[in-house]
């Protein structure tokens, strides 16, 4: 009888792995952080506009359910991006790709913080969500740069200056809103787009991948490894749920901080701040993964991110207990993902960016219909609503955590 996932902790189908590329002088430790931190930065476009909601609202005259459009545009833009150009990954230079995408957010965001309009602004969002894949361009690169003993570790500390931009991200949105106005966030973040974009032109080492068939081959090999792969499918829907939550949690919490406690912008930034502790989670969970704990460790952050969004509920008059909730999700959902990457780039190590195509596709077009979800609910349930409708993606995601190992 094949053995199944429940009975041992084996990655799925790890295939021979490509050479790992040189790094021209350069420590893994330096090329690590600047992955980490351009990773960080390029993924915190997608989250600025989360605590700013409200005040956009204001300057637009729109409601708490047309607003929410704006992060719902945004991750659309980041799901088309993640679909259509993340697989470039395995065919285009990364270096160069990272670089120039960079550049093309930068713009973006300028057009975002000067648009006269609501309609505007959404245009310009969704090309900011598209072009900031670069972060997950840098993911597989990263896996790519490390030792094979080492990788999970890696790819959990480039994960967790992902993790942690997204985290600072609505704080430090709501600094700088609250001393320049809502735009002016779009404007700093363009700058940090183009100095990220030279960094990451003269410290990366090259990575050209050994593929040369074109583009559309390339996206067709994608679908088929969408069709062929269960563990990938498993993994990415998995996932999906869990940062529906996610997404529910951040995108309701501001109004409940902004109504029922009545905070003010700094205070949300101040709340917000307590998410960056999932950060830390991220090479903790990758090195787990590495010792053969992924198994347990992903029942585990699944149930706790349950009951993170049953404690918001129940806790919602406590902003103690909102707190706690926040860093509770947290931790589960960035731990959940780290642990789920593992295994995935070990199913095919000449593919890595098609993988994490149809894994973070996956994962941002459900992060979307939640944030969508989220703005209407919160207008017609308030709360409640909201944290229920985590809770009930959080538990979805129960019945995909078994999986055959693939022989």
């Amino acid at each position: 009888m094949p053995a199944t996932e429940a009975e041992t902790d084996l990655p799925p189908r790890p295939s021979a792995d490509p050479v790992v590329p040189a790094l021209g002088g350069r420590s893994l430790r330096l090329v690590t952080a600047v992955l980490a931190f351009a990773c960080g930065a390029s993924v915190a476009n997608l989250y600025y506009a989360q605590p700013l909601l409200s005040s956009i609202a204001g300057t637009f005259g729109t409601g708490s359910g047309t607003v929410a459009l704006v992060v719902t545009l945004t991750q659309v833009g980041y799901a088309l991006g993640l679909l259509l150009l993340l697989p470039l990954g395995d065919l285009l230079e990364n270096r160069r790709l990272a670089s120039r995408t960079l550049l093309v957010t930068a713009v973006a965001l300028v057009a975002a913080s000067a648009a006269p309009s609501f309609g505007v602004l959404l245009a310009a969002m969704a090309l900011v969500g598209c072009t900031s894949v670069v972060a997950q361009v840098l993911v597989p690169l990263a896996a790519h740069l490390a030792p094979p003993d080492v990788r999970g570790k890696v790819v959990g500390q480039v994960t967790g200056g992902l993790l942690l931009g997204i985290m600072l991200a609505r704080s430090v949105a709501s600094f700088v809103a609250a001393a320049w106005g809502w735009r002016s966030i779009d404007a700093v973040s363009a700058v940090v787009m183009v100095l990220t974009s030279l960094l990451l032109r003269r410290l990366l080492p090259e990575r050209r991948p050994e593929h040369s068939a074109r583009y559309g081959a390339l996206l067709a090999s994608t679908v088929r490894l969408a069709r062929t792969e269960p563990v990938l499918v498993r993994r990415a829907l998995s996932q999906a749920l869990l940062f529906a939550a996610f997404t529910a949690y951040w995108t309701g919490v501001p109004f409940e901080l902004l109504g029922r406690h009545h905070s003010s912008q700094v205070g949300v930034a101040v709340f917000a701040l307590v998410g960056a502790a999932g950060a830390a989670a991220a090479p903790v969970a990758g090195a787990l993964g590495d010792r053969g704990h992924g198994r347990t460790g992903r029942l585990v952050t699944i149930v706790l991110a349950a009951l993170a969004m049953l404690l918001a509920w129940l806790g919602a008059g406590s902003v103690v207990l909102l707190a706690v909730a926040g860093v509770v999700l947290d931790l589960s959902v960035q731990s959940h993902q780290v642990l789920s990457l593992r295994e995935v780039y070990a199913i095919r190590g000449d593919a890595r960016a098609r993988l994490n195509s149809v894994f973070m596709g996956t994962v941002f077009v459900c992060g979307a219909l939640s944030s969508a979800l989220t703005g209407l609910l919160h207008a017609s349930s308030g709360w409640t609503g909201v944290t229920l409708l985590g809770a009930g993606a959080a538990v979805l995601a129960l019945p995909l955590w078994p999986q055959r190992r693939v022989s």
